[in-house]
């Protein structure tokens, strides 16, 4: 299954023997991944998995962590 635009796409890869899987080009271009890159995975038991480069993960957590603090003010 692929389906692919300029701003979202869904497509099929296959878990390789050692478990690796291939990002595909469409996601490695749109989300500027190169080699060396660090990528974040988190799973969820019931909701499945997400990947996200790491700065964006950490953006993320960041803002999570900055939205607690300013809550318990």
């Amino acid at each position: 299954m692929n389906e692919i635009n300029e701003d979202r796409f869904i497509v099929s890869v296959k878990v390789g023997p050692k478990g690796q899987i291939t990002v595909p080009a469409p996601a490695r271009k749109m989300f500027d991944i190169k080699e060396g890159d660090t990528l974040m995975i988190m799973g969820d038991k019931n909701k499945g998995l997400a990947i996200l480069k790491d700065d964006a993960f950490y953006a993320l957590m960041g803002g999570m962590m900055s939205n607690a603090s300013d809550k318990n003010k």
